[in-house]
Parts: structure tokens; sequence; C-alpha cells
């Protein structure tokens, strides 16, 4: 049997305050806030010279790019949500797709693994990637 190669993973968490006002069952809901928390998972499969996989900072930098569109705002008139339902698998579903590209730009070493939003206690949302070949 021969030992897998190490693959290292950093996580970043970030929260912001915004509301949204979803469709369920085709009847919009009631215009409500929430203390939103997004967690990401970046992994690959060396460290740089350094000794890093990335740079904390620089992740926390793109999240909060991606992230300050929406902060204390109205995710329903917020692109792209003013267009599609705003969930919390949505909001999830668009982070990932922002920071992945993001990061393939920055540092092709590195892939996003997964997208975790937390919408109120013991409600979480998450989008995992497949991991690029």
């Amino acid at each position: 049997m021969t030992a897998q190669p190490a693959q290292y993973a950093i996580e970043v968490e970030t929260s912001f305050a915004a509301a949204h006002a979803i469709l369920l069952g085709g009847v919009r809901e009631r215009l409500h806030g929430h203390n939103w928390r997004v967690q990401v998972s970046v992994a690959g499969d060396a460290l740089d010279g350094e000794l890093l996989l990335c740079d904390f900072h620089a992740v926390e930098g793109m999240l909060g790019a991606i992230i300050a569109p929406f902060r204390d705002g109205n995710l329903n008139e917020s692109p792209p949500f003013d267009r599609m339902n705003p969930s919390a698998e949505a909001l999830a579903r668009h982070i990932a797709g922002e920071l992945a590209a993001r990061l393939e730009t920055a540092d092709p070493r590195v892939h996003l693994e997964w997208v975790r939003v937390t919408e109120a206690p013991n409600c979480i949302a998450v989008v995992r990637l497949p991991r690029p070949a």
C-alpha cells in the first residue's frame, strides 16, 4: 500500500448582516434579517517555499469583496439575487463560483473545496466543489 501525498487546507470565516425574503412553495415569506456566517476551505497538494498553502489574508480579502455588496442590505435587491430566490443554498453557490474563479486566477496551485453558509443557528447550506483533475 502506497501512502497518498498530503493535502493541505486552510479555512477562512467571515460574517455579515443582511435581510432576505425567500419563496417557499411559491409564496414569498416576509422580509427578515440574519447574521450570516460564511466559512470556506481552500486546499492544495503542496506548500510554497515559505511553507504556506496560501495567504489567509488574501482569501479573506477575496471573500470580503464578494460579500461586500450584501452587507447590511436586502439580498432581494442585490445582484444576482434580484433575479433569483436568495436562499442560503443560492448564496453559498454564488460565493463558491466567485471565490473559485478568483482563486484560480490568483494561485492555480490551490482550489476551493467547499463553502458553508449559516443562515441561523442549526440552519446551514454547504456547496462542495469537485477536486480539479
